[in-house]
């Protein structure tokens, strides 16, 4: 199977790159991405930048240039609900815009000719629900939305409209929306880095990449390999 891995962030990127074996740098449309393999699976590293228009506009050019079967999301996100903790590794079920209202008569995150919510591929979901780390897991909502999370109030919004949802970041639905209009699996991975309204998140957040979370990435790779 062909994968392709997006991540928001270099440090995200760099994060991800030492799981792949016989690394290779190539470049898509002036994009630099990396190709190798973990386990039986060739897969593609690359970031998508930070945002919708960015993520979505990078997934089509993965999309367009490497053609994978299978799209993953990675990187980190901010818990949306007090069951995640930093450290907490959410295998998203679904995804859904925060921030999106396109005026009276529609629901609020739906944008006209797509799903209200994305659903990711099934079988990486079952097949993490199988994994030994399953334990350590989650697996629900993720919303995204063009801004940082920071205020009790920026949360508490997120759940009026979504009360299930577990995390938010800037760029799963988007992904998922290009994916979904280009035919192409689509599967969040994310670690939650801070936890926006139960505590100083923007120092949770600093301190996060300070401590190096290099495990918790590697769990994709453990993902990664139980794919059949």
């Amino acid at each position: 199977m062909k994968i392709g891995i997006l991540a928001a962030m270099d440090k995200e990127v760099s994060l991800l790159l030492p799981l792949l074996e016989d690394r290779s740098e190539v470049d898509f449309d002036g994009r630099k991405a990396y190709v190798g393999k973990v386990g039986k699976h060739e897969v593609c590293v690359m970031k998508c930048g930070i945002g919708k228009v960015s993520s979505a506009l990078n997934a089509f050019r993965m999309i367009e240039n490497f053609h994978p079967n299978l799209i993953i999301n990675s990187g980190v996100a901010g818990g949306a609900d007090a069951s995640m903790k930093v450290g907490s590794l959410l295998v998203a079920t679904e995804a859904a815009y925060h921030d999106v209202w396109c005026g009276p008569g529609t629901e609020w995150g739906h944008m006209d000719g797509m799903p209200e919510r994305f659903a990711m591929d099934s079988s990486v979901v079952e097949s993490c629900r199988n994994n030994d780390a399953a334990s350590d897991m989650r697996f629900g909502l993720i919303c995204s939305g063009d801004r940082f999370i920071s205020k009790v109030e920026e949360v508490g919004f997120i759940k009026e409209c979504y009360p299930d949802a577990l995390a938010c970041d800037m760029e799963s639905a988007s992904i998922a929306h290009a994916c979904h209009d280009c035919g192409v699996p689509f599967a969040v991975v994310r670690v939650v880095s801070d936890t926006p309204g139960q505590a100083d998140n923007i120092s949770q957040y600093k301190n996060f990449w300070n401590e190096a979370p290099e495990k918790t990435f590697r769990s994709i790779r453990s993902i990664i390999e139980n794919l059949e």
